[in-house]
């Protein structure tokens, strides 16, 4: 455990993150160092295991001194609100030991921390599944204190097969109506990028057409945060440097009015950030984007792509039929007496009986 400016595995944490049982690119170092350096402290400290010299898991952690507005101080995943996914990365075959080396750690340097909360772990991969193993071995209380089901695409259908199932025809032949309608307007352009050409005036045009939509008016927009927009540009310049980024843009005479950043982790995909051009809604032109996106399903090296979309997602959930569900999970760490006190909080937070996870 060292401070995460410290921390000079920069290339075994690259060579891990090709080598991890689960993609997670907010958990690769481009992305980590990107959000660490826009809205971190020297209070966050990186847990990391090595086996036989080589870097075999890596997980950012903080100390906190309240949780849920109670003052229950605990040891947490550091996450911002910008990164989709809180899973470490681990190498293949180490998730048992990456786990086991992390409780026990957490055992023995408690200090004041009632218990470890894990945010954003996938409950429907091989780090949770290994999480339960240890746990139950261990006779370690632990509960999942919160979950959602996100959007999620992973299908062995062609991507035309694929709408066709997601939309009604009824559905179909709007959009295809909206589609003239919008080439009434002027040139219309789809364009797809994998590498880092005109990044910065890419990401320019994205900041700007999201400023001038709801999430501006409402001060949430990216732009309206210079930590966010230094984050954003950082995060897609160093998935272009890593071969991580897929872009892709609809254009009507030559300007974006849809965009869409993809971070390409195999066998795996994040669908990181989204916006379109709110005078243009009546054309749909998020939707026909999305209707590009799903030639994901025809690349050999992506299984499933995460949404990263809120719960209930309005547009996406019309198009992506299949769920992920991400939770937070709290486990008793400590002697006997402070496992006793975090069973009871878990018991409170999830007004049942603990039975593990």
């Amino acid at each position: 455990m060292v401070p995460w400016r410290a921390f000079g595995e920069h290339e075994g944490w690259d060579s891990l993150a090709r080598r991890a049982t689960e993609p997670n690119p907010f958990a690769e170092r481009w992305c980590l160092e990107a959000g660490l350096n826009a809205f971190g402290d020297d209070a966050v400290q990186l847990a990391s295991l090595s086996v036989d010299g080589e870097l075999a898991g890596v997980l950012p952690l903080v100390r906190r001194w309240s949780y849920e507005g109670y003052p229950f101080p605990h040891i947490g995943t550091w996450l911002h609100a910008n990164a989709f996914c809180g899973a470490p990365l681990v190498a293949a075959g180490h998730e048992h030991t990456f786990w086991r080396e992390l409780l026990g750690w957490a055992d023995a340097h408690a200090g004041r921390a009632l218990f470890l909360h894990l945010e954003g772990l996938p409950l429907n991969g091989p780090l949770y599944a290994a999480l339960h193993d240890v746990c139950a071995v261990e006779h370690r209380a632990a509960a999942v204190v919160h979950r959602l089901d996100r959007a999620l695409l992973a299908s062995d259908l062609s991507p035309q097969a694929y709408f066709d199932a997601s939309m009604s025809g009824k559905k179909r032949k709007e959009l295809r109506r909206q589609h003239t309608r919008l080439a009434e307007q002027g040139t219309v352009a789809f364009e797809r990028h994998r590498d880092g050409t005109a990044l910065g005036q890419w990401a320019d045009q994205f900041l700007e057409l999201e400023r001038a939509g709801w999430k501006g008016r409402e001060g949430s927009a990216l732009a309206c945060n210079p930590a966010k927009t230094a984050y954003f540009r950082n995060a897609l310049a160093g998935a272009a440097a890593h071969g991580r980024l897929e872009r892709l843009a609809i254009t009507l005479n030559g300007a974006p009015i849809a965009m869409l950043a993809n971070f390409i982790t195999p066998p795996g995909a994040y669908s990181f950030k989204t916006t379109y051009d709110e005078r243009y809604a009546r054309f749909s032109p998020g939707v026909l984007l999305q209707r590009e996106n799903l030639d994901l399903l025809a690349r050999e090296d992506i299984a499933w792509s995460d949404s990263c979309a809120a719960a209930d997602h309005p547009m996406i959930e019309r198009i992506w039929r299949e769920k992920r569900t991400i939770a937070r999970i709290s486990i008793a760490i400590g002697g006997p007496l402070r496992r006793t006190a975090a069973t009871a909080i878990f018991r409170a937070e999830t007004r049942a009986k603990l039975q593990g996870l």
